[in-house]
């Protein structure tokens, strides 16, 4: 809707911050409009010592569909630099919101897809209510889950990555829980007691532990800043490349138009 905020913030007495992904008539699906407000949000939150706690959810129905397929579409008639610079708006997101020194906490309360599965990943705690489904359904429209893939990665490891990434298969919130990339599951109308329970948990420690705890596990798996660089810049160019091939325009066109793509045998 023109002028609704893409983010809700609400903060409570204990410093407890929720951002609400807020476009539930697109599934609350990611455009740059989002990408910009998100950014932006969290770097406040960062700055904020009155934030101790930061929730990520969504809106209505969904947790998030990831990127906003006519956004997409509309980038793909660009060029390759402008996509590049698109790209990377999306990764410094994902690179803010996986570096905030607050503990983070993904409360999933729908379907979470592409890049939606991004999103949760780089949360310290990922919480899904147990009908939720999950996939990364990027190859099925000739892209790859490029700019997400170091976050998703380190969730699930390289074996299962091999899998989802290549098949799209949608998985539900158990599966989604033995393979790492959720934490806890819980019954919908539960949700909220399970995140509260982490939340609490999360107070009874110092402030200045919690981020010293990100700092150093972030230095031991080699995912400090250094490698986070490296990787944004160069996941970016390669979904850029896919947007703005054949391929990619393809299958985001055949989504769009309700169509099977061209590479699709037929039956």
């Amino acid at each position: 809707m023109p002028g609704q905020a893409s983010i809700l913030s609400s903060k409570d007495e204990r410093g407890v911050l929720t951002l609400t992904l807020n476009r539930p008539q697109l599934h609350n699906a990611f455009d740059d409009a989002l990408i910009a407000e998100l950014t932006t949000e969290l770097l406040d939150a960062n700055r904020d010592e009155s934030v101790k706690i930061v929730i990520l959810t969504g809106a209505g129905e969904s947790f998030s569909a990831g990127g906003d397929l006519n956004w997409m579409r509309a980038m793909a008639a660009l060029d390759e630099t402008e996509n590049i610079e698109d790209a990377l708006a999306l990764a410094e997101m994902l690179a803010v919101l996986n570096g905030l020194a607050k503990p983070t906490i993904a409360r999933v309360n729908g379907h979470a897809f592409g890049g939606g599965v991004g999103l949760l990943a780089c949360c310290d705690i990922a919480i899904a209510a147990d009908h939720v489904r999950m996939a990364l359904t990027e190859v099925r429209l000739g892209l790859i889950p490029a700019v997400i893939s170091p976050y998703v990665i380190a969730a699930i490891g390289q074996r299962q990555a091999r899998r989802l990434f290549l098949t799209a298969q949608a998985i539900d919130a158990s599966e989604a829980r033995s393979c790492g990339l959720v934490h806890l599951c819980s019954p919908a109308d539960r949700l909220d007691e399970s995140v509260e329970t982490q939340v609490g948990m999360l107070l009874k420690a110092g402030p200045q532990a919690l981020a010293a705890c990100k700092s150093l596990i972030a230095e031991v798996t080699g995912a400090g800043q250094d490698s986070a660089t490296h990787l944004k810049r160069r996941t970016a160019e390669i979904i850029a490349q896919l947007r703005v091939s054949d391929e990619g325009q393809e299958g985001l066109s055949a989504f769009l138009e309700k169509r099977p793509a061209r590479w699709i045998p037929d039956k």
